[in-house]
C-alpha cells in the first residue's frame, strides 16, 4: 500500500524511473549506456515503493482499551530519553522520548494517544542531523498538544538533513484515535513525545519501535489535573 500523503512524489519518482528505463531500451546499441539507465530506472521504481509504503498495523488491544496507553507515531529507534522542560504546551517539566528515523524506515506517522487536539504549531528551523539532541528545539518541526482523562501527551514530527517536507491532516479540535494515520515526514528525520514527568516509561534507549504496535509508556494513573 502507498501512503496517500506521499502519492504526488510517488507518481513522479515512478514516472522518471520509467523514463529512465525506456531510455536504456533505446540505447541497446550502447550497452554500457543501456544498462546503466535500466539500473538507475530500476533503482528509482525500487525507492518509491519502498519509501513510500504503508503498511498495516495490528494496534494492541492494552492501547485500544487503556487510555493511559502510548504507543510509538514513528517508526524507528529510540535515541534519547530525557527529563526536559517543554515550553509551549506543558510549559513544564516533562519527560521526552526521541525516536530517529532512518530513510529505510516506514515514515507515515500514526496517533500516539487518543484524546483531543487542543494545541498547534509550525516552527520554521533548521536541518541538523536528527539523531542529535538539539534537533529537538532547533530543527523545523510541528507540535501537537493532545489531551485526555490521563494528562497532555505533545508528539513533534522533526526534520533532519535529509527530511525537506513535513505533512500533516490534523488540526486543533480533532478527536483523534490512537494508532491512526495522520501524516508523514519525508526521508530521514526525527518524532519526539513529552509526557508528563511522572509518566512510567517502558521503552528505553536503543529499542527498535514500530508506529502503531510498541508501547512507550503509560500515563500517570491519577486523574489529570488539566481536564475540565
Amino acid at each position: 500500500m502507498i501512503t496517500r500523503y506521499g502519492i504526488g512524489n510517488f507518481i513522479i519518482l515512478i514516472i522518471i524511473g520509467l523514463l529512465s528505463l525506456t531510455g536504456a531500451y533505446f540505447l541497446i546499441n550502447f550497452w554500457f549506456l543501456s544498462i546503466l539507465f535500466a539500473l538507475i530506472g530500476l533503482y528509482i521504481i525500487f525507492i518509491a515503493f519502498w519509501f513510500f509504503r504503508d503498511p498495516e498495523r495490528k494496534i494492541p488491544e492494552e492501547a485500544l482499551n487503556d487510555r493511559r496507553t502510548i504507543l510509538s507515531p514513528a517508526d524507528g529507534t529510540i535515541v534519547e530519553i530525557a527529563d526536559d522542560f517543554e515550553s509551549n504546551y506543558f510549559q513544564e517539566k516533562t519527560k521526552r522520548i526521541s525516536i530517529f528515523l532512518s530513510p529505510m524506515d516506514v515514515h507515515v506517522n500514526r496517533i500516539p494517544a487518543t484524546g483531543v487536539i487542543e494545541y498547534f504549531k509550525f516552527v520554521a528551523g533548521r536541518k541538523l542531523i536528527a539523531s542529535k539532541s538539539e534537533a529537538s528545539t532547533q530543527n523545523q518541526q510541528t507540535l501537537f498538544g493532545l489531551q485526555n482523562h490521563y494528562g497532555k501527551v505533545l508528539f513533534k514530527q522533526i526534520v533532519g538533513i535529509l527530511a525537506r517536507r513535513l505533512v500533516w491532516d490534523i488540526k486543533v479540535g480533532d478527536n483523534v484515535t490512537i494508532g491512526k494515520r495522520f501524516g508523514m515526514m519525508k526521508f530521514g528525520s526525527r518524532m519526539d513525545i513529552h509526557l508528563p514527568a511522572n509518566s512510567e516509561i517502558i521503552t528505553q534507549v536503543g529499542n527498535k519501535v514500530v508506529a502503531a504496535n510498541t508501547i512507550l509508556a503509560k500515563l500517570p494513573k491519577q486523574i489529570s489535573k488539566y481536564e475540565n
